[in-house]
């Protein structure tokens, strides 16, 4: 209709020149929109030709129209009078169409002019956005070669500048690149620029570009000269980025790109070949017309692998996997074992599964590409390492993939890490040996390359770890592994740190060409280990290390200066020689006041000493050898022997040789300790002391001096005092192993030190200001009676409290002043100017001077009691005991308030002692200090270091027994502060944990092994139990929902200690048991432990008893009913679990009390798990005491309304009723009730009741007719044709299935209530059986493990029978999983997979792009709406019709289609319901949309996309423009790639659920109903 006025008015207007002017001014919105109509009309030439002058006119006319008008509203430089934002996109969009219409009527002139302004604009840096559309509209028209070649130069600038704006960039990539490809001298420069030497520009830009391009590039015709990017390899380049890139809307371009070039390939059956790189390597993309259809069949499947991952739905990716192999079988060739398509296509598959945003479908990714190289023996391709080391390792990376299958046991290697141990040991064997080296090394430096969590790069280092032996890595590669180790460094979980070294270590013994690498470089690698963790000499890893050292030995590369003329002497032997030497040696400048040296060294020569001595044992026994001379030992330890025994007597030994000589020594006595078996049998470590003892005088000699003469002067020398203080333990260690001749040196040394300790501290400065020679000579002096008191403390065996210094030790600590603070010196003396360099400042010295008064003060306290009584000198000792004990609390209380909390652990010691004695006269204060060190405990939470050594000295003194006994008397305030700490600590332990684990073992330990001494006041320590009864009764039912990453972290850790000693680390590691389950364990081994004929026991058990049974009746209250595996659930279970392990302790009054209560929570409606335990308990109950068969039968009177949850428990209880009645005599009148109670069951409406009931009576009936009882022989053929009926008569239903599952239940086939009562049973088997979470089965080996408290003989015997044992899971009223489940499963062929490819339609565009409505469609003058529907790519005529229906009815000005035929199917007319015949229709091709969205555009239309993409806009917030035009994607594949840079804007519809997409025509309605809302407001507003 616009366009009949437009000729119209030309027609009849006369001068069209004067008609445009007279549109052009004022230019509203509605003029920019008619003016662009006249150009366009005049463009296409419809008209009669002008006059020659005329022509000229209109030349002139629309040249000034494009610069004068339509360039500056382009600008943003004129605006519509008043209009808005909506107004002024009107008026630009018809002003770029006006532009275009003038540069077809003024040719080649004015494309170049605008041109040349054009690229003026851009580089003065202007308005990108409005060159790039004037040189759009320039571009067909250009002619100039230099001009264009400048054109397209700029338009590559701005794709490829990443500073530039996304919208600029996508208009020149979407608009201005394909204007530019339509000029024929443009195309080839704008190709070269894309994909030429320089690389393409971004991904998502060369594809826009590139789909924009796909008609010239991806010609139609036949095969010739034109430019064909099919044969350009940086083409597939790009297309296989965009393939497995993250954003949608690139991968849907790449997608769209490779199907239009598989499609034109087929098509024209080409004969073709992109050319290759060079090499073997086959082409990225090649066609053969002999191999059509083959080649039609491999990219199909590949087409549809990748659209399907799309869904990023595993339920619906799954059933496609399997044609991954299939995919593998066209592209090898078997003939030649190589590869016919190119491997990167496959790669894209994986890359894009592993990085979906579904971490269960990245799993499958990847395990079938684990599984699949390793069992294929693919050809090695080019980059396939580089996979591997790039995309493959990203996704390892993360934590969650290494999880168990739900049908694996804990423990178990996850499928993930076996996966990956094969794989690597496949691939690095199949790959060449001069690759294996580079590959290997690539892939351990990827794992320091980021931050790996502990679960990967564990089972990172045991797939190394298992790859066969292969000399291979170097000097580098030594290296890369040890950086590896820095990298568990990081982790807190110390066991699988652990595991990862003695794995790590492995991997270097099975890979390292030992020829390539120096044994100083292995040396550095093992320091690396901590012996604490993996690396220790009683472990497997330590022989298997020397054995590999001594099978290499002479092996190694020699370094640069080692000295090897002796070839006698082995290298190994000669380096450990030269390094000890090297190490003792000292510059003659170096001898006083320098710095403490590096404990790296000491430690290194230590490791190297003991692994060469090893080493030698290990090669004297080979050889036969009986009696070892140790040569070899002894020249090692020979230098350092010569310079200990010079210590005691050369004063002017350089201070740096004395440091070194006894750091060694240290390290050497230290790491010879960490051998835990026995030692008389281990020959170097006897040798290795003995030879140590020889200096013993020398070296105390030395240390007495350094200590007592005042030689440490400087803060720096603080270091060496801890060096040699050190020593003494380890020296007085060594003498107690060896000889004890050397004790009375000792005893004489630590009398020297002792007193010349004393008098140093008790010397007075009568200086104002302290030098600093004299502040340090007093922390050294404290420092030194400190390791004095500990030496005493855990060596009582020397029997040093004999000596006379100990009394004036004990005299000068009771009369010295408690957190006495040292002043800080007011100058550094001249010499001191280093001390910049020392780790201590004056804080942390002084801290650590009140530190150690602290522990002399323990020591004092532990050591005597009586404080020092005896000594009543003085006034201030007259004082009482008490009121002594409150005066020290005061200044420990102080003493925690300056100490760093590192340093508060003697405190913690001293108030454990205290407290007790002040509680009764002082509660306030001690209630003080409760508070003061929980606060400093809590707040050390996150601090794992220091924390649990602090929670274990606090839990020491709050639970110590005499501070509970004395709190729990008073039942006073400090009883109440306890109790408040202790429900703290657990629900500290909720979110840490262990912390209850610390509190109850110290509990249960100190409970039930009383080590209370003689002068305590308490006569009992278990009376605690009872007063802090809350603590098991917590413990019983402790245990928290474990998040996914902690229960990972717990499998793991099982699978580790699973090892056993295969692993060094569980030999290594200590177990701090504080797994979760060790709270349960630690409460159950305890009540274990209790004996009923004890007084005490007896009350504390029933009282534990009821306290369950009122926890388990408040949760039942709290949630009536609660599902499977909740927490409510599992405190229940819990709950009854513990009622069953005392059971058997308690004694038949307290029972007949309680009993009642079991049976009202029989009543209740429980879970599966909690019934079976509470049926077991009761028949136990019935059984011990069948004079409670009354209470229960009881239970059976009832209403049916009570009865009708709960009637099937005690049901059960009957289908034992032959172990019930074991011990009762009169046997008939119990089955006489019985029979009569179960038989009114047997009619009950309910299914399930009838089947418990019939169970029940099947064994009553057996046992009445074993005893033979005379009063039911006229029941007999009731009761027997009943039973047979049931076992024969049950139809084919699932009837007789029921029956026949619920009498092979565990319960009632297997289980034997008292066979099989034991802790496995209880805590595992049942469980297990009743399909409780795994992470609630405690298995036996952690009752093993936890050794804090002993078995109970009682339960010796506790393993489950081994036909309980070995029963799977199977409960009788689940469904039946039948074989359908099965065949699916099964299943390996995808026909009936959903094809969700569109193909690419070429057709001929057609000539006439000018669409016409039907005649029906212009008489239908009723709809007001400017709404067009676009539904040209929908193809199902169902969704058409109700399309058209949806259209009608809100007034849609027309619905487009693909073809007219649509509306004759009959399901089309079905769902129009005739609408067709009141909608204007108009049929445009797919084909021809671009085209008409372009034309729609100029005629002022906004085309708005139903898409996901980035910057869509949520359909609740778009306001939509009047004149808008509705584009509806294809069922399945959504809006083709090609026409999305053609929306003006995408808008997406917003979604709540799982499900990503909605139906098309539901999609469209909603869209059409929103348009249609918002107009019908904004009518109502103009009103």
């Amino acid at each position: 209709m616009e366009e009949v006025l437009a000729d119209a008015l030309l027609a009849g207007g006369g001068d069209p020149c004067a008609l445009l002017r007279a549109v052009c001014a004022p230019l509203s919105a509605e003029r920019a929109e008619a003016l662009r109509l006249l150009l366009q009309r005049l463009a296409a030439g419809g008209l009669p030709p002008p006059p020659p002058g005329q022509a000229e006119a209109l030349r002139r006319a629309a040249w000034e129209v494009a610069l004068e008008r339509c360039r500056p509203l382009l600008r943003g430089g004129e605006a519509a009078a008043g209009g808005g934002c909506g107004e002024r996109v009107r008026v630009a969009r018809a002003a770029r169409g006006a532009l275009r219409h003038c540069v077809q009527l003024c040719g080649a002139p004015l494309a170049a002019r605008l041109a040349r302004d054009a690229l003026a604009e851009l580089a003065a840096g202007g308005g990108a956005e409005a060159a790039v559309e004037a040189l759009v509209a320039a571009a067909p028209r250009l002619e100039e070669p230099a001009l264009v070649a400048r054109c397209v130069a700029a338009a590559l600038a701005l794709v490829r500048d990443e500073g530039e704006g996304e919208a600029a960039a996508a208009l020149v990539a979407g608009r201005l690149l394909p204007a530019l490809g339509g000029n024929g001298a443009a195309l080839r420069p704008v190709w070269e620029g894309l994909l030429g030497a320089g690389g393409p520009p971004r991904a998502g830009r060369a594809l826009l570009a590139l789909s924009a391009l796909a008609d010239a590039l991806l010609p139609g015709g036949p095969p010739g000269p034109a430019l064909d990017a099919r044969l350009c390899p940086r083409f597939w380049r790009v297309v296989q980025e965009g393939l497995t890139e993250r954003d949608g809307l690139c991968r849907k371009r790449a997608r769209y790109l490779l199907k239009r070039a598989l499609d034109l390939s087929g098509g024209q059956r080409a004969q073709l070949r992109c050319p290759t790189d060079g090499g073997d390597e086959p082409s990225l993309f090649w066609w053969s017309a002999e191999k059509n259809e083959k080649l039609l069949q491999f990219w199909e499947t590949y087409i549809l692998i990748m659209e399907t991952l799309e869904g990023n739905q595993i339920h619906v990716i799954k059933p496609v996997l399997p044609k991954l192999n299939s995919l593998y079988e066209h592209a090898i060739s078997g003939e030649k074992g190589c590869w016919l398509f190119h491997p990167s296509w496959h790669m894209c598959i994986y890359k894009r599964m592993f990085e979906s945003e579904n971490k269960t479908l990245t799993k499958e990714g990847i395990l079938h590409f684990l599984e699949l190289y390793e069992t294929k023996h693919l050809p090695n391709p080019l980059g396939f390492s580089e996979f591997i080391i790039g995309p493959l390792m990203d996704a390892l990376s993360e934590s969650s993939l290494y999880s168990r299958t739900p049908g694996q046991l804990m423990g178990a290697c996850p499928p993930l890490g076996m996966r990956l141990q094969k794989f690597l040991a496949t691939y690095v064997m199949l790959l060449p040996e001069e690759e294996k080296g580079s590959f290997l090394l690539k892939f351990i430096q990827k794992m320091t390359s980021r931050h790996w969590c502990a679960v990967p790069i564990l089972f990172l280092s045991m797939a190394l770890a298992y790859i066969p032996a292969c000399k291979v890595l170097g000097a580098e590669g030594l290296h890369a592994l040890r950086d590896v180790l820095k990298c568990t460094m990081i982790t807190h979980q110390i066991l699988l740190r652990g595991a990862a070294q003695c794995y790590l270590l492995q991997a270097t013994m099975h890979l390292t060409d030992v020829e390539k690498v120096s044994l100083p470089e292995v040396s550095s690698f093992l320091l690396s280990l901590r012996p604490e963790e993996s690396l220790r000499r009683d472990t497997a890893l330590w022989m298997e290390l020397c054995s590999w050292l001594q099978v290499n030995d002479r092996c190694f590369r020699k370094s640069v200066t080692s000295d090897f003329e002796h070839q006698e002497t082995s290298s190994l032997c000669q380096y450990v020689c030269s390094l000890v030497g090297d190490y003792l040696k000292t510059p003659a400048s170096e001898r006083e006041n320098c710095f403490m040296p590096d404990w790296f060294e000491a430690k290194l020569v230590a490791t190297m000493i003991l692994l060469a001595a090893d080493v030698e044992q290990m090669r004297n026994k080979h050889s036969g050898k009986s009696n070892i001379e140790w040569i070899e030992l002894e020249a090692f330890l020979n230098p350092l022997l010569d310079v200990l025994m010079k210590l005691g007597s050369n004063a002017y030994i350089p201070t740096l040789k004395t440091d070194k000589s006894l750091q060694l020594l240290l390290k050497l006595l230290q790491t010879c300790s960490l051998k835990c078996s026995n030692t008389q049998d281990d020959r170097v470590l006897v040798f290795i002391w003995k030879s140590l003892m020889i200096p013993v005088e020398s070296i105390l000699a030395f240390v007495l001096r350094r200590l007592t003469a005042n030689e440490l002067s400087t803060v720096g020398d603080l270091d060496r005092c801890d060096l040699y203080l050190a020593l003494i333990p380890e020296i007085v260690n060594l003498c107690l192993q060896v000889s004890w001749k050397k004790v009375p040196s000792i005893k004489n040394f630590i009398l020297s030190l002792t007193n010349a300790s004393i008098h140093n501290l008790q010397e007075r400065n009568c200086e104002e200001e302290p030098k600093l020679k004299e502040q340090i000579k007093k922390v050294a002096s404290m420092a030194s009676l400190t390791a004095v008191c500990e030496i005493m403390d855990r060596k009582p065996e020397v029997h040093l409290e004999s000596l006379p210094s100990v009394d004036a030790l004990k005299r000068f600590i009771s009369f010295s002043q408690f957190n006495e603070v040292l002043k800080k010196p007011s100058y550094i003396e001249e010499n001191s100017s280093d001390e910049e360099g020392t780790s201590q400042g004056w804080g942390k010295i002084v801290a650590r001077y009140v530190h150690d008064q602290w522990i002399c003060l323990r020591f004092i306290l532990n050591s005597f009691p009586t404080l020092a009584q005896e000594y009543e000198e003085t006034s201030e000792m007259a004082l009482s005991t008490v009121e002594r004990s409150r005066k020290i609390l005061q200044s420990a209380l102080e003493a925690l308030t300056i100490l760093p909390s590192d340093q508060v652990l003697p405190v913690f010691d001293c108030m454990k002692v205290l407290v007790p004695k002040l509680l009764d006269s002082s509660e306030s204060l001690c209630i003080e200090a409760f508070d003061l060190a929980w606060k400093i405990v809590s707040s050390l939470s996150n601090t794992q270091l220091i924390f649990w050594s602090n929670l274990k000295a606090f839990v020491q003194f709050l639970f110590d027994s005499e501070v509970l006994a004395v709190a729990a008397s008073a039942k006073g305030q400090a009883y109440a502060k306890i109790k408040e700490i202790i429900f703290k600590l657990i629900d500290m332990s909720t979110t840490k944990t262990g912390v209850f684990n610390v509190v109850l073992s110290h509990c249960c330990q100190s409970w039930i092994f009383s080590t209370v001494d003689e002068r305590s006041a308490l006569s009992n320590t278990f009376l605690n139990a009872g007063n802090y009864c809350e603590l098991i009764t917590e413990a019983c039912v402790f245990g928290t929902v474990f998040r996914r990453d902690q229960r990972l972290i717990q499998d793991v850790h099982a699978f580790i200690e699973n090892l056993g000693e295969k692993c060094a680390a569980n030999v290594v590691t200590e177990s701090a048991n504080r797994d979760d389950h060790y709270v349960r364990v630690c409460a159950i081994k305890f009540l274990c432990l209790l004996d009923g004929s004890n007084i005490l026991h007896k009350t504390f058990m029933e009282d534990i008893f009821i306290k369950l049974l009122d926890k388990d009746e408040l949760v039942s209250r709290s949630r009536t009913r609660y599902y499977a595996n909740s927490l409510q659930h599992r405190i229940k279970n819990r709950v009854w679990q513990t009622l069953l392990v005392l059971l058997p302790k308690l004694n038949q009054n307290f029972l007949c009390g309680s009993l009642d209560k079991v049976f009202q929570a029989g009543f209740g409606n429980n879970q599966a798990s909690v019934k079976y335990f509470i049926e077991w308990i009761v028949i136990l109950s019935l059984h011990k005491y069948p004079q409670f068969l009354n209470k229960f039968w009881d239970c059976f009177c009832y209403d049916e309304e009570k009865l009708k949850t709960s009637i099937c428990t005690f049901l059960s209880v009957l289908s034992h009723f032959d172990i019930i009645l074991q011990n009762t005599s009169e046997k008939k009148p119990a089955l006489k009730k019985a029979l009569l109670v179960v038989l009114q069951w047997c009619f009950n409406h309910n299914f399930s009741v009838r089947l418990y009931a019939l169970v029940a009576l099947k064994k009553i009936w057996g046992m009445c007719r074993m005893l033979h009882v005379e009063e039911f022989e006229a029941l007999t053929p009731v009761i027997e044709s009943s039973l047979q009926q049931v076992e024969n008569m049950h139809g084919t239903g699932n009837a007789r299935r029921n029956w026949q599952r619920i009498q092979d239940h565990f319960f009632f086939a297997t289980f034997h209530p008292l066979e099989d009562y034991n802790l496995e049973t209880i805590f595992y088997t049942l469980p297990r059986l009743s399909e409780l979470a795994e992470d609630e089965w405690i298995s036996l080996s952690k009752f093993d493990r936890f050794t804090d408290v002993p078995f109970s003989p009682a339960f010796q015997c506790y393993h489950s029978r081994t036909e309980l044992r070995d029963l799977k899971p199977s409960d009788w009223s689940q469904q039946d999983m039948g074989s359908n489940s099965a065949e699916t499963d099964s299943q390996t062929e995808w026909t009936d997979v959903q094809k969700k490819i569109i193909p690419w339609k070429n057709s001929t565009p057609s000539l006439d792009l000018e669409t016409v409505l039907q005649d029906r469609a212009a008489k239908l003058g009723k709809s007001n709406s400017r709404l067009i529907v676009v539904a040209s790519l929908i193809d199902k005529p169902t969704n058409l019709g109700g399309l058209c229906r949806t259209s009608e009815i809100f007034g849609a000005s027309a619905l487009v289609v693909g073809s007219l035929h649509y509306i004759q199917d009959k399901q089309f007319q079905h769902l129009s319901v005739s609408a067709e015949q009141w909608l204007p229709l108009v049929e445009v091709k797919p084909s021809q949309l671009v085209d008409y969205l372009q034309q729609k555009k100029t005629e002022g239309y906004t085309i708005i996309g139903v898409e996901q993409t980035a910057k869509s806009f949520d359909l609740t917030e778009y306001c939509f423009p009047e004149k808008s035009l509705l584009l509806l994607g294809n069922e399945h594949e959504g809006i083709p790639a090609n026409l999305i840079h053609h929306l003006d804007v995408c808008v997406e519809i917003p979604q709540q659920g799982i499900i990503r997409s909605l139906n098309v025509h539901v999609s469209g309605a909603l869209l059409i109903w929103e348009y249609t809302r918002q107009q019908v407001i904004k009518q109502k507003q103009q009103k």
